[in-house]
């Protein structure tokens, strides 16, 4: 019985410790990854000065941005990703997501889509990969999250206003519901944009972001935004807008338990294996230590016995 409880103290302190290696070296590498399952929707609110050809005109609007992966597309280390996105002026509340360019109500702003890849660890855009269309614009710098493990330092990330990657600015950390957030700023001044075909202008927009640092996912965003013609310097469109408090409240909840998994796998699992683990295998090796000194006596009791 003793030789048995000895060999299974022995194995699950092998065992304990493998698991623990694993979990702190090789586990996290796998699943701090990009999912291929994405489906998200996010939805932001807020108020507008709109041109109308004549004068600004205040409006309520709402904005809608639908992202999905592409799984049978993607690989083990890029992630193809389809946007749509639609921005509506909402003056009852009661706007759809999104509605055609013809309809009644003339509540249409804007509405585009986008392709692009990013890398599964580091959420940096991916300019080449064969499955990107050929249209797709070539993106650079962080597009739709940032890499796992967020440090606070200066990121870059892509603004499709001026098609190119600007700074994302480490402003400090927050709490949101209990769960702690990195705040980044990024801003961009008079930035060249073509505010409708042909008509160049100017961009400044100051957008804040709220990152859970485990999994670099964004939790909450705010932005304030203009766009002026350079011919006149006539402003045409004033927006401060951010995420809806349900958006930002499905964020954290879905924030929470992703970051305590990866908690769990990166951390916990090696603290509460490896302690358990040498204190098995260090029990197994010391009663097999006994075992085989006791098995000596019996041996050298017997032989004395047998010479006398």
């Amino acid at each position: 019985m003793r030789g048995v409880l000895t060999k299974v103290l022995i194995f699950l302190g092998a065992f304990l410790l493998t698991t623990a290696a694993l979990a702190a070296f090789y586990v996290p590498g796998q699943v701090k990854k990009t999912p291929l399952d994405v489906n998200s929707v996010t939805r932001l609110s807020g108020d507008a000065m709109l041109y109308d050809g004549t004068t600004l005109v205040p409006t309520p609007v709402k904005a809608t941005s639908t992202t999905h992966s592409d799984s049978e597309l993607s690989t083990d280390e890029v992630v193809l990703f389809q946007n749509s996105s639609c921005l509506l002026k909402d003056p009852d509340g009661n706007a759809p997501d999104c509605v055609s360019a013809d309809d009644p109500m003339n509540r249409l702003i804007a509405a585009g889509t986008d392709t692009f890849a990013t890398d599964r660890r580091t959420g940096l855009a991916v300019q080449e990969f064969a499955a990107l269309p050929a249209e797709a614009e070539r993106k650079e710098g962080l597009v739709n999250k940032f890499p796992f493990d967020t440090e606070q330092k200066t990121y870059q990330i892509w603004d499709g206003y001026v098609g190119r990657a600007v700074d994302a600015v480490f402003q400090g950390e927050e709490e949101i519901d209990g769960l702690n957030t990195y705040k980044f700023l990024v801003s961009v001044k008079d930035g060249d944009i073509e505010i409708t075909d042909g008509v160049p202008g100017k961009y400044n927009s100051e957008k804040m972001m709220w990152i859970e640092p485990y999994t670099g996912s964004i939790m909450k965003q705010t932005e304030k935004q203009t766009r002026i013609q350079s011919s006149d310097g006539q402003k045409v469109l004033d927006i401060d807008f951010g995420f809806t408090d349900e958006t930002v409240a499905t964020n954290v909840k879905d924030g929470k338990a992703n970051a305590g998994l990866l908690k769990t796998v990166g951390s916990t699992v090696p603290l509460v294996a490896i302690p358990l683990g040498l204190i098995s295998l260090l029990a197994g090796l010391f009663l097999a230590r006994r075992q085989a000194a006791a098995r000596q006596a019996d041996a050298g009791t017997r032989s004395g016995r047998a010479s006398a």
